[in-house]
C-alpha cells in the first residue's frame, strides 16, 4: 500500500479566524513563543499498490478541483510518504 499527503492552506491575504483563535488560547496553556498561527487542512489518501507519477498526478488534480478552494486555498504539499 502507499500513502500521499496533500496539505491545503489559506492564501496568505484571506483572513484565518480559527488560527487567531489558537494564538490567542495558546498563553493560557503557558506556550508564548509564537507570533502567528495559520490553520489549514491535510489529507491523507492511500492506494493499494505503490505510489507512482499517475497517482500523484490524480492526487494533485484531486486537491485542485476537490478538496481545496481554489479562490481562498492554495495546494501546498502532495507527496508520497513512507510507511
Amino acid at each position: 500500500m502507499g500513502r500521499i499527503v496533500v496539505d491545503i492552506m489559506p492564501k496568505p491575504e484571506i483572513l484565518d479566524p480559527q488560527g487567531k483563535a489558537i494564538l490567542g488560547a495558546l498563553p493560557r496553556v503557558g506556550i508564548d513563543s509564537f507570533s502567528a498561527v495559520r490553520q489549514g487542512k491535510r489529507f491523507e489518501l492511500t492506494t493499494e499498490g505503490e505510489v507512482g507519477q499517475a497517482e500523484l498526478d490524480a492526487a494533485r488534480k484531486a486537491a485542485e478541483e476537490l478538496l481545496s478552494n481554489p479562490i481562498i486555498e492554495n495546494v501546498v504539499r502532495v507527496e508520497a510518504v513512507e510507511e
